[in-house]
């Protein structure tokens, strides 16, 4: 990818992740909605236009870094996964992708087994390691969740491919119903924060997170940002999604108690190294980790796409010190793209 293209991909993606502005509402009203669209409730996460862009550009020279050695493929062709009827099981195909293994159910995170990500996919940010599913060698999805739409997890192609193969239910945020339909797919169910829904024996919880959304500069932040809760009958487990830290990650506990699991990401924050409002950085992962109560730490949203500046091992290293420093260690599970472990 020529590095031109590469810096206007990189514009549209970042400059299209700020919240909106706040304005009054109505007691009534829920505090991140907005008269048109949605807000975080922190007012620290806002950051300026100018601002956003000047990061953009500042780390756009990344792009042809070395980003050191890419991360390791485990291979898995699929045969367990099918095989399986009732054991949880978690598997981290890439990025914010996982298939998720409950009560019987198969539920994918995020999506996305495209080569690269962006706008155009001709000229998108690219894929650095490939998917650790082949998508042919899938089990029945029954269910997808989608945090928000942002190109690196909501990607067309993938969305329409998961359609045509196994009509699965989507479960989104507020604001990509219409989306969806514009796609032809109907089978979704559209929540607010603290809303839920169930499918069979599984139910899923819309919670808050703090980011942003949009797919292009006029359309910024008119549809919702979630993480979910994912609970069965037995187990309960928290996809951050896209998100900075923010002091709902304890409420969320108080809300639905101790998580088996938790995926949080943890890339995505060298433009802003000592605290990026709408991503976490390793150390801030461990410190939600310890917040939501969880049971298992597993990182995500890092070394898959060429998003971030940092190098794809600086990540992982970095929340591993911060485990060990806080006696966490033994509650970290660093997966390769394609390995699968029971939670």
């Amino acid at each position: 990818m020529r590095p031109l293209s590469s810096l206007i991909v990189l514009l549209l993606l970042a400059l299209t992740a700020g919240p909106g502005p706040r304005v009054s509402a109505a007691t009534t009203v829920p505090a991140h909605h907005l008269q048109r669209g949605f807000q975080n409730v922190d007012t620290a996460s806002r950051i300026p236009l100018l601002e956003r862009a000047w990061h953009v550009l500042h780390r756009g020279v990344a792009l042809h870094l070395d980003r050191g050695a890419p991360l390791h493929l485990v291979a898995n062709d699929g045969t367990a996964l099918r095989e399986n009827h009732g054991a949880p099981t978690l598997t981290w195909i890439g990025h914010a992708t996982f298939l998720v293994q409950i009560d019987g159910i198969n539920v994918l995170t995020d999506p996305i087994w495209g080569g690269t990500v962006g706008p155009l996919s001709m000229i998108g940010l690219r894929r650095l390691i490939l998917p650790g599913v082949r998508f042919e060698d899938l089990p029945p999805i029954d269910a997808v969740v989608i945090s928000h739409d942002h190109y690196d997890h909501l990607d067309v192609a993938t969305v329409r491919r998961l359609h045509r193969a196994h009509h699965p239910r989507f479960f989104v945020p507020l604001g990509l119903k219409p989306w969806f339909a514009g796609l032809g797919i109907t089978d979704v169910v559209e929540l607010d924060w603290w809303q839920t829904a169930r499918l069979q024996s599984v139910t899923f919880a819309s919670v808050p997170a703090q980011h942003a959304s949009g797919r292009s500069l006029t359309d910024q932040n008119l549809r919702l940002w979630s993480s979910w809760v994912i609970t069965g009958r037995t187990k309960r487990f928290f996809f951050g999604g896209d998100t900075g830290y923010h002091a709902g990650f304890a409420g969320i506990a108080g809300r639905f108690g101790r998580f088996d699991a938790a995926a949080l990401p943890i890339g995505g924050y060298s433009a802003f190294e000592r605290h990026h409002p709408n991503h976490l950085n390793p150390e801030e992962a461990v410190r939600a980790f310890e917040d939501l109560h969880a049971g298992r730490l597993v990182p995500m949203h890092w070394g898959t796409f060429e998003l971030n500046r940092e190098p794809a091992g600086e990540p992982p290293a970095r929340l591993w010190r911060e485990a060990v420093r806080r006696g966490d260690q033994e509650h970290v599970s660093i997966l390769s793209p394609g390995q699968t472990i029971p939670w």
